[in-house]
């Protein structure tokens, strides 16, 4: 009998491309990916360490688990993988009696052989390996509209709370040649939109040599992301290119003119900003002030004066007083993002803010969180308002989760539509709407 396996994802977009490259990696071994945790002989959870409350959960629901096999689940085998691991190392199986194995985010690849030796009676099994993980190419699930392909690995920023540097290790890019071959791979398969993910994508390049024995860019870009943008969007049959996360200062001329002169990159960029302080900016080493960050919005905007704008804010930094975070409030007015992700501050073990004083109590940090989290959301309502009675080309992802009778899908500008169905509409198909009623964060329209 085939084993079956449920694998659970915490955290973000690179733990999705983790958590899909191991499915399609032990599928191959001959183990069968469940649809849902009761279908399961093995579990994996795939774990986030950026904020605390993440690796609560996960400790809490492999705790669960493990008190489940006292139930009735006696063989269920449970297994924790990504960055938590990475930084608890074997601690991990202090934190929860019982669990099986662990994997860093290097080691998904070897996944199966970790598993082979639980089925062999050696638990608890780890494989705690550093550097660069293997497993890229080739192992994406087929027929999904989007695909998720990394580009660069790790980050060597360093901002003081963040742990990442810790857990996804120095920062590394990966061949350019290996990354179209796999751009085209994925369209072969289904894949319309393609989202390239690093923790500082812009960096792209700059640290290890990426192009090699390629030709020219005929647009004449020479910075190395751009020119892999370029080689990107000519895949055929490549509708839509998406990149996460950007910082300012990777936001150049060239970048600028890929969004005006490439016609698959999407008018979107999600430029995190944390603060609009620049002292409390100082204190998170994020490396720009608030003026070089309104000068890179600027510098996208004069290229493309529509591009929609969504950003990351961090709320109740140590030390921040209320000037700091009215100067957050005015600066988000300023710029005018089309939506933001609000996050109440927490000290991360190991990270530099965590030897700070955490001096802003809970209760400020929540009460500052809803106040830009109100903001945001009629700021977000009045832009998309401005939508009304206008076209927007929407790429299909299927049936919208309330109501199945209807489609949804999303704009070039990242914003979810949902619209009527018509003839001919297909996941992965690109559909002109009409906006008729608009939210914060959804749109609705009926096709043109």
């Amino acid at each position: 009998m085939r084993l079956k396996i449920f694998i659970k994802t915490y955290g973000c977009q690179m733990n999705e491309r983790d958590s899909e490259m191991a499915a399609v990696l032990l599928q191959r071994r001959g183990f069968t990916i469940a649809d849902c945790e009761k279908q399961a002989d093995i579990i994996i959870l795939n774990t986030c360490s950026v904020r605390a409350k993440a690796e609560e959960k996960a400790i809490g629901k492999m705790r669960l688990l493990a008190a489940g096999r006292k139930k009735g689940r006696k063989n269920l085998i449970i297994g924790a993988a990504g960055c938590m691991v990475q930084r608890m190392q074997a601690d991990i199986f202090r934190q929860v009696p019982g669990l099986d194995f662990a994997l860093s985010p290097s080691a998904f690849a070897a996944a199966g052989d970790v598993i082979e030796k639980v089925l062999a009676g050696r638990r608890p099994a780890a494989d705690f390996s550093e550097g660069r993980p293997a497993g890229e190419t080739n192992t994406h699930f087929e027929n999904k509209v989007s695909a998720f392909i990394n580009v660069l690995y790790g980050c060597n920023r360093h901002c003081s709370y963040c742990i990442v540097p810790a857990v996804r290790g120095r920062e590394w890019s990966r061949p350019a040649a290996e990354i179209i071959r796999e751009a085209a791979e994925v369209v072969r398969n289904g894949a319309r939109e393609i989202i390239l993910l690093g923790q500082s994508i812009l960096a792209y390049g700059r640290l290890n040599p990426v192009w090699k024995n390629e030709p020219e860019s005929p647009l004449g870009f020479t910075e190395p992301f751009p020119r892999l943008l370029e080689a990107l969007a000519a895949v055929n049959g490549l509708k839509r290119l998406r990149f996460m996360s950007s910082h300012p200062s990777g936001c150049t001329d060239e970048l600028a003119r890929c969004f005006g002169e490439l016609p698959a990159v999407c008018p979107h960029v999600h430029l995190p900003l944390q603060s609009g302080s620049d002292r409390i900016l100082k204190m998170m080493n994020r490396g720009y002030t608030a003026a070089e960050y309104r000068g890179a919005v600027a510098r996208l905007r004069r290229r493309v004066p529509d591009i929609a704008v969504t950003t990351d804010i961090i709320v109740g930094f140590p030390a921040e007083t209320r000037e700091d975070f009215d100067l957050t409030r005015a600066f988000m007015e300023e710029i005018g993002f089309n939506n933001a992700f609000i996050f109440k501050y927490n000290p991360r073990p190991g990270t530099k803010a965590a030897e700070l004083d955490d001096d802003v109590p809970s209760a400020e940090k929540l009460r500052r969180n809803h106040v830009i989290l109100e903001e945001q959301n009629r700021r977000s309502l009045e832009l998309n308002r401005k939508l009304l009675g206008r076209e927007c080309l929407a790429l299909i992802e299927g049936r919208s989760r309330r109501n199945p009778d209807r489609w949804s899908g999303r704009t070039d500008g990242n914003v979810l539509a949902v619209f009527e169905k018509t003839d001919g509409c297909r996941p992965g198909g690109l559909v002109r709407i009409k906006i008729n009623r608009a939210e914060a964060q959804t749109l609705y329209g009926a096709p043109c």
